[in-house]
């Protein structure tokens, strides 16, 4: 199988040697983006991008032409993707997935970052100031943390706070029996209002696109602490400033930002970014951004990558392919 791969960072280039070994692939493999079907080798029968290439349905219908009929994303959000257009240019497309314990881990940290002010602490260590004025912290078991959303990194965020013995509540669209009696699951305008930490794990759809606004936090306790390790674009960026501001907010941590495409994952310390709210929250003592990071473990590497081309392969013995969308 002729296989075009994009935005091939270094951390992939193992996996997709070893895959390439072991199926007997013709991998073409290129740092940058995809952009223009002329980037395609010809023969090319499959690509597998990063979420950077915005596959418009102009460039989908290219691709067609090209004898393009498979596209992996090796990333598990597709919001890149014109999912119609691929399916009116006769596109099979594959996402991607990776254990859930990576982000899970990654947004207890948080929790506790946050609640033991980390981040003033460490600028104090910069300048030799040792001093604890303004740092006490409070106990993960004392607070009430709710979950929102309970697929897999909700769900397994909520047992992994079952170690902590703080007080656990969840909202889902859909039932799930299997953590009753881990958490309590309320009404989502209830979980707002009780909870002392709030982190929200949904994929971006129009129905969850800004489900945390200013109508939202003027439900949620004073001093309120967010956590966002999945979409940027759940949270009101304006909501947000003015919850900080007004120390509604009591804490907020990002490992996700809207707009982020272009700086998040790219080395861009000489550059003027063009992100006015990013780069204002980010100067405040009680707000957390990371660079995206929190699925970036050895073990998810290698898992995105191989439902990358391994899909591919899956998809096209079998006509199916565990993370296929259309």
């Amino acid at each position: 199988m002729n296989i075009a791969v994009f935005e091939v960072r270094k951390d992939e280039q193992e996996e997709l040697a070893r895959l390439k070994q072991r199926h007997n692939l013709n991998l073409h493999c290129f740092s940058g983006p995809l952009t223009d079907p002329s980037q395609l080798p010809d023969g090319t029968e499959a690509v597998s991008t990063l979420g950077q290439s915005q596959l418009t349905a102009p460039l989908l219908a290219a691709l067609a032409e090209k004898g393009v009929r498979a596209l992996s994303t090796r990333t598990i959000g597709y919001n890149h993707i014109d999912l119609e257009g691929a399916k009116a240019a006769g596109i099979r497309v594959l996402s991607a997935s990776y254990p859930a314990d990576g982000v899970a881990d990654f947004t207890i940290m948080l929790m506790l970052m946050t609640l033991r002010h980390y981040k003033p602490a460490l600028w104090r260590q910069q300048v030799n100031d040792y001093s604890l004025g303004g740092l006490m912290g409070r106990e993960l078991r004392h607070q009430t943390v709710g979950v929102i959303g309970t697929g897999r990194i909700g769900s397994t965020v909520i047992r992994s706070l079952q170690g902590f013995g703080c007080t656990i509540l969840a909202n889902n669209p859909s039932p799930r029996p299997e953590l009753e009696g881990m958490a309590r699951f309320l009404p989502l305008e209830e979980v707002i209002r009780q909870s002392d930490i709030i982190t929200v794990h949904l994929p971006l759809t129009p129905e969850s696109y800004h489900m945390i606004d200013r109508e939202t936090l003027a439900t949620a306790k004073d001093g309120v602490i967010l956590i966002n390790t999945a979409r940027g674009e759940l949270m009101e960026l304006d909501a947000l400033i003015e919850g900080i501001e007004s120390e509604k907010i009591g804490a907020l941590a990002m490992d996700v930002f809207e707009n982020e495409d272009g700086i998040y994952h790219q080395n861009r310390k000489t550059d003027i970014l063009r992100n006015q709210k990013m780069a204002y929250l980010r100067q405040f003592p009680n707000v957390v951004l990371t660079q995206h990071m929190a699925f970036y473990t050895d073990t998810n590497v290698r898992s995105m990558v191989d439902c990358g081309i391994e899909g591919l392969l899956t998809l096209q013995e079998t006509g199916s392919a565990p993370t296929l969308l259309i």
